[in-house]
């Protein structure tokens, strides 16, 4: 069974897929990334994808999906390494993926990261 591995970084989780993904794979990243992000206390999520040569309709909407439910759990997504023609192809598809950030590599990815959550750690607690 194909498993996509989670590294706990300080305040981020960071997810590297390296095997082609399918349906069943996603839906199960899906499920431990945001048990991992409850368990860890994550305040951020970065994925890269740099290995991905192909993003179908289903895999770009989990994408949307994680985010939107890492967000509801109090964390950033951000997704990194996204190669040309996977873009080209979400975007001929029409595939948007609201809620993700997204830059060209981990580095990039984790300053943008960092600089969300150091925004978030200064507002003030809510009344």
């Amino acid at each position: 069974m194909e498993q996509i591995p989670i590294l706990k970084l300080g305040k981020f989780l960071l997810v590297t897929i390296q095997v082609d993904m399918h349906d069943q794979l996603a839906l199960r990243l899906q499920d431990e990334l945001t048990n991992r992000i409850v368990k860890e206390n994550a305040k951020g999520v970065l994925i890269d994808i740099s290995a991905l040569e192909i993003v179908d309709s289903f895999i770009g909407r989990t994408l949307a999906n994680i985010a939107a439910m890492a967000r509801i759990l109090d964390a950033e997504t951000v997704v990194v390494g996204m190669q040309p023609a996977v873009a080209i192809t979400m975007v001929e598809l029409g595939l948007s993926l609201p809620g993700v950030r997204t830059a060209l590599n981990v580095e990039r990815g984790m300053e943008i990261l960092s600089s969300l959550v150091q925004v978030d750690s200064d507002a003030p607690p809510p009344a």
